[in-house]
């Protein structure tokens, strides 16, 4: 049965810095491109930042320099660091597992998302 399952997210003030991490389960880690995406209440589910399978990156652009993807393929697991925090910033987090290196929401396997707040 595959599984991601997201943590890390939470509330923080302007600045500050969380670390969202992605478990998987259920199929090959190291085989799949995994990313993060983000939905703002109203707005359409974005992407955040993406990595290959061999660890290539690419980011949206506003969020390079603010957010680091990162993946560990020995303990099945994705990362998003994420520094100097802003307010729209504020969405629900999905992490991403896909087969190809796919930039849209569709497709995939998803984790169930976890909430960032950033506010005062």
């Amino acid at each position: 049965q595959v599984q991601l399952v997201e943590s890390g997210g939470g509330s923080v003030q302007p600045g500050g810095s969380l670390r969202l991490s992605c478990l998987a389960a259920g199929f090959t880690f190291s085989d799949y491109a995994m990313s993060w995406f983000r939905q703002a209440p109203g707005r359409e589910r974005e992407l955040v930042a993406i990595i290959s399978r061999t660890g290539i990156t690419s980011y949206v652009h506003s969020e390079k320099g603010r957010f680091t993807i990162s993946r560990d393929n020995a303990k099945n697991t994705a990362y998003l660091q994420m520094n100097s925090l802003k307010p729209d910033d504020t969405a629900v987090y999905y992490c991403k597992a896909d087969r190809i290196w796919r930039l849209t929401p569709e497709g995939g396997y998803w984790g169930q998302g976890t909430q960032v707040t950033v506010s005062l």
